[in-house]
């Protein structure tokens, strides 16, 4: 018998957001439930459980990444991105505009994920065609819009953010 203790809680550590969060969590947590019950960030959803859906979808360390897939412990010291992080000052940015003006949402269940995912493409390819968003958006299921409102939406927010970049 071993005189080691050990305890079924770790320490994590994330900076979400901008704010540090710090918080005793049993090793099994993901990172989904983390951000929702601990942290008190439900934009980030749950669907399939098994990153097929890509509901879960957030920024780890300026990536997406799954965060159905992952653990709580892993993440402990990175910096984390959910949609509650996108809007600025309370005003929601040239993508999630775009989304509200297009219609890029119905039900909604997708939508935090898919700006996410449409976050980090348009960071890499800020000029688009439409086939490109397609291929960028395939791994997030939606089962409302049929994603042309999702696609033009995107398309719509590569030209706000060119036009904003125009401007300075």
């Amino acid at each position: 018998m071993s005189d080691v203790q050990v305890s079924d809680k770790r320490t994590v550590s994330v900076t979400i957001n901008g704010h540090v969060y710090t918080a005793e969590v049993a090793p099994r947590v993901t990172l989904a439930d983390f951000l929702r019950k601990e942290c008190g960030l439900t934009g980030t959803h749950l669907g399939c459980e098994h990153g097929v859906c890509g509901a879960c979808t957030i920024m780890l360390d300026g990536r997406t990444a799954r965060a159905c897939l992952m653990l709580a412990v892993q993440v402990d010291g990175c910096t984390i991105t959910t949609v509650e992080g996108l809007a600025r000052n309370g005003e929601l940015n040239p993508l999630q505009q775009a989304f509200w003006d297009n219609h890029g949402l119905q039900c909604g269940f997708c939508t935090s994920g898919m700006l996410m995912c449409a976050t980090e493409f348009l960071e890499q390819n800020p000029k688009p065609t439409g086939e490109e968003v397609r291929e960028a958006i395939s791994g997030n299921l939606c089962r409302c819009t049929g994603y042309a409102s999702i696609v033009k939406s995107v398309l719509d927010a590569a030209d706000r953010m060119a036009a904003d970049e125009g401007a300075r």
